[in-house]
């Protein structure tokens, strides 16, 4: 049997979370899947990022908890050929 680490199963535990509220709303699994699925290639070294994200997504599943919530939000990098000749900075 694997062992995971106390951030490993919150991890676990909020993807959980968001599938059980993703089925409620059309239209969100696959957004939730794919975000966990992007952020899944983060080191498991990265402690600090990785502690962000999971602050981060439980404000989301919140959010996607309220009856009030039609569409979430993606973070995605800026890239300049979106943007053409504008210049901004990367997101971290």
């Amino acid at each position: 049997m694997v062992r995971h680490s106390k951030l490993q199963k919150q991890v676990l535990s909020l993807y959980k979370q968001f599938l059980r509220a993703a089925r409620e709303k059309p239209g969100f699994l696959p957004l939730v899947c794919s975000e966990f699925r992007k952020n899944s290639q983060i080191p498991r070294t990265d402690v600090m990022h990785i502690e962000y994200l999971l602050r981060r997504g439980q404000r989301q599943l919140e959010l996607l908890r309220n009856s009030n919530t039609k569409q979430l939000a993606a973070f995605s990098r800026f890239t300049q050929q979106k943007f053409g000749s504008q210049k901004l900075k990367d997101l971290p």
